[in-house]
C-alpha cells in the first residue's frame, strides 16, 4: 500500500481573515478598546510625572504645569481623557453583554455606536466644565 504525499499545507483549513469579513463598527469598536487600554497603560506616564513632580518641588512642578499649558500637553490630555472615558464605556458595553442583553445585531450596533458617540460627547462636557471651574483658557 502507497500513501500519496500531500503537502502539509494543502490539508490545513483556511482561516477566515480580514480579507473574507467586512468590518463592522463592533470590530473597529474592539481594535479601538484595545488601542485606548494601550493608551492608557503610556497615559498612566503623565500621572506618575506630574505625581513625582509634585513630590520634587515647586519648580520640577511648574516645569510639568507649564507642559500641561501647552498646545501638544492639551491634546495629549484631550485624547487621554477620552481614552479613559471610551474604555469605560466599553467596559460597561461589555457587561451589558455579559448579561445577554443586547446580543442582537441591532442591539450590538446600537451600544456601540453609543460607546463612540457618549465618550465623545463626555469628554467634550467633561472639557467644557473644567474651564468653566478654571475660569477659562490661561
Amino acid at each position: 500500500m502507497v500513501e500519496a504525499k500531500t503537502s502539509p499545507l494543502k490539508d490545513r483549513p483556511l482561516s477566515p481573515h480580514l480579507q473574507i469579513y467586512r468590518p463592522t463598527m463592533t470590530m473597529m469598536m474592539s481594535i479601538v478598546h484595545r488601542v485606548t487600554g494601550g493608551a492608557l497603560f503610556f497615559g498612566m506616564l503623565l500621572l506618575v510625572w506630574w505625581l513625582t513632580a509634585a513630590a520634587s518641588g515647586p519648580n520640577a512642578y511648574a516645569t510639568v504645569q507649564w507642559f500641561m499649558q501647552t498646545l501638544v500637553g492639551r491634546l495629549i490630555l484631550f485624547g487621554y481623557t477620552w481614552a479613559l472615558i471610551h474604555h469605560m464605556l466599553g467596559g460597561i458595553r461589555h457587561l451589558i453583554w455579559d448579561t445577554g442583553t443586547g446580543l442582537d445585531p441591532v442591539g450590538r450596533e446600537w451600544l456601540t455606536v453609543a460607546t463612540l458617540v457618549g465618550s465623545i460627547g463626555f469628554t467634550i462636557v467633561l472639557w467644557f466644565v473644567g474651564y468653566l471651574v478654571m475660569g477659562g483658557m490661561r
